[in-house]
């Protein structure tokens, strides 16, 4: 089982960055399918963006299409988000999720879970 660990969230303004980053730990990062999925007060978790085993294939949401973006280094078992021009709207609570065997990953009850890393977006 994989462990996970969010960090790089905190408060920025609308049409600002961050940069979000998930360390995994084992030796064995390359084999999963990582994810990254949000969840705002009072809704549902919801899929954000992943990348493929090798990182040749990633995936998003429409909502963050063209604003974000996924990537790995499988060296340093790390997954990373690079959130630009980001919205109000945007503002969650941050989880990466590490996913064995779906592609796309679809959360829930499917692979392990950090404990996500708090941003939020101020208009």
């Amino acid at each position: 089982q994989v462990q996970l660990v969010e960090s790089g969230g905190g408060l920025v303004q609308a049409g600002g960055s961050l940069r979000l980053s998930c360390a995994a730990s084992g030796r064995t990062f390359s084999r999963y399918v990582m994810g990254w999925f949000r969840q705002a007060p009072e809704k549902e978790r919801e899929f954000v963006a992943a990348i493929s085993w090798s990182g040749g294939t990633t995936y998003y949401a429409d909502s963050v299409k063209g604003r974000f973006t996924i990537s790995r280094d499988n060296a340093k078992n790390t997954m990373y988000l690079q959130m630009n021009s980001l919205k109000p709207e945007d503002t969650a609570v941050y989880y990466c999720n590490a996913d064995r065997s779906n592609w796309p990953p679809p959360g829930g009850d499917f692979g392990s879970w950090g404990q996500g890393t708090q941003v939020t977006v101020s208009s």
